[in-house]
């Protein structure tokens, strides 16, 4: 018999992953990842956050009813340093992460895809709203069919052999339909509240979790606009991201918003609306799902962050893993440390992570844009500084 690994959380989509797997005729495994403690979010024991002992026991609940094993994984030294470590250090440099990436990369589906061969498991399952589909030309990950739930744009890393041993079960259905599978099963889950928030950071208070991790936090520094005047005092880099319009705490007579952030300064750039309007990025640790990168652009539909409608662009590599990504129309507040994802229709073609954007419209982006040109001309080898 088949055997798989179930990556289950203690939610209700993992759970119905698993019960699915089972259903599908495989000898199924369940396991819970721990990946943190709640001094690692800087919370109180009582206070709001996942990875609890409360999801773990959901998670063994719905395994003892389906008849499998369940084992709990401990991961939190690898999530200290591979996912809280790399989001200090981006928002220390300027930057806006997605540790949700991050986390699926290095461990969901790097170190517990390990563990399932490891085990014998010729399967790794997830309860992610996404579909895996083998094609005469390869693997395909594909958009979920139910757009509201649709995940995809989280797994873009994934390669060739990791979607040979994936299983992605909830990826035909809706999240209604996910959880009418869990209460007719009788999972004590069934109602359970989805998580909105990052799970090391239950509060939203950032500042609070950078400054447990890195011992202190980037000093005041000034505001500065596009033509490089200094207009006041901004509270530190880190509470700071591009697009914001609340909280800067300066009256300048129109509303403003951060269109750029000088980390090795200490400055935060604000300006008008129409200073966020992009067409172009520049993207580090490229990932191209159908294997060998393409030597010619290639036309495809891009997001830049979860909930962006993708829109029409040309993809071009520069290497390997860099490459430069053009809209057809300017696009709001493409934000450096976030990833860019590829479309072409319901196939997920890769993504990579924003390292900076062009913005031709001030003069001191003109500097910046004249200098990444300079060294992004098509095809040449360039790397950015990595974060990790």
């Amino acid at each position: 018999m088949k055997k798989a690994l179930i990556a289950m959380s203690g939610g209700v989509d993992s759970s119905v992953a698993a019960y699915l797997t089972k259903e599908a005729g495989y000898e199924c495994i369940g396991c819970t990842m721990k990946l943190f403690d709640n001094g690692d979010a800087a919370v109180s024991d009582s206070g709001k956050a996942c990875c609890t002992l409360e999801d773990a026991e959901d998670a063994r609940a719905v395994a003892f009813r389906l008849g499998m094993p369940h084992y709990m994984f401990n991961y939190k030294d690898e999530f200290r340093r591979c996912v809280i470590g790399q989001f200090v250090e981006s928002y220390r440099h300027g930057e806006t992460p997605n540790p949700c990436v991050e986390c699926n990369r290095i461990l969901k589906f790097q170190a517990l895809m390990e563990r399932a061969k490891v085990l014998g498991c010729e399967k790794l399952v997830t309860g992610h709203y996404a579909r895996v589909v083998q094609t005469e030309n390869g693997w395909q990950l594909r958009k979920g069919v139910d757009p509201a739930k649709d995940q995809s744009y989280f797994l873009h890393m994934l390669t060739q052999e990791q979607l040979a041993h994936i299983l992605f079960p909830l990826g035909e259905l809706s999240k209604p339909e996910a959880r009418a599978i869990a209460e007719a099963q009788g999972f004590r889950n069934a109602k359970k509240h989805d998580s909105q928030d990052i799970c090391f950071v239950p509060d939203g208070d950032y500042a609070r979790v950078i400054a447990q991790h890195a011992g202190e936090l980037p000093p005041r520094g000034e505001y500065v606009d596009t033509a490089g005047n200094v207009l006041g005092t901004h509270e530190g880099i880190i509470h700071y991201t591009i697009g914001q319009r609340r909280g800067l705490g300066i009256a300048l007579g129109r509303v403003q918003y951060v269109v750029g952030i000088d980390a090795a300064h200490d400055r935060v750039v604000i300006g008008d609306s129409e200073d966020l309007f992009t067409d172009t990025a520049y993207l580090s640790g490229v990932n191209w799902i159908p294997g060998k990168v393409p030597e010619e652009p290639v036309r495809c539909s891009a997001k830049i962050r979860s909930r962006h409608k993708e829109q029409p662009a040309l993809l071009t590599f520069t290497d390997e893993t860099h490459a430069v990504l053009k809209y057809d129309e300017p696009q709001r507040a493409i934000t450096p440390g976030q990833y860019a994802v590829f479309y072409d229709g319901d196939n997920v073609l890769g993504g990579g992570r924003i390292a900076s954007a062009c913005n031709f419209a001030k003069p001191v982006f003109g500097i910046i844009v004249s200098a990444l040109l300079a060294v992004w001309s098509p095809r040449r080898h360039f790397h950015v500084p990595s974060m990790q």
